[in-house]
């Protein structure tokens, strides 16, 4: 493979990491919205069950001191293009870009594992839809 095909593999590895990191932060408010609105979607049993472990594996990950898989893939691939990648984690470098500010890991544990309880409080707050409705009369 080329740089090239490399670093467009890191741009689609980066592309996919900003859309799991949209779709763990905005369920939670959808979910809420959603349950005000009685919008059925926002209860479905998959999607409410892939957000929970999603935000439980990276809060475990934050617990542990690991890097994000995507992370990890993304720079690899960056590399192999010759380019640079992150000193840090990947929420934590652009966090720090966007702020002006540094943060110590123990900040990112903290609100990892904060959302985590939100997303678990959600749960209970706007339940999920456990079972499917019948069409049948």
């Amino acid at each position: 493979m080329t740089a090239a095909h490399y670093a467009w593999l890191a741009n689609l590895t980066l592309a996919l990491h900003v859309l799991l990191v949209a779709f763990v932060a905005f369920m939670v408010p959808l979910a809420w919205l959603g349950r005000r609105r009685k919008w059925a979607w926002t209860g479905n049993r998959w999607l409410r069950g892939i957000h929970l472990l999603l935000i439980a594996f990276i809060a475990v990950q934050t617990w542990l001191g690991q890097v994000c898989p995507l992370t990890v893939w993304e720079l690899w691939f960056r590399r192999q293009a010759g380019q640079e990648g992150y000193d840090k984690p990947f929420i934590q470098h652009w966090l720090e870009r966007a702020l002006y500010h540094s943060w110590p890991g123990w900040v990112f544990v903290a609100i990892y594992s904060g959302f985590f309880g939100l997303v678990v409080l959600t749960l209970w707050v706007a339940p999920v839809r456990w079972r499917v409705k019948s069409s049948a009369p």
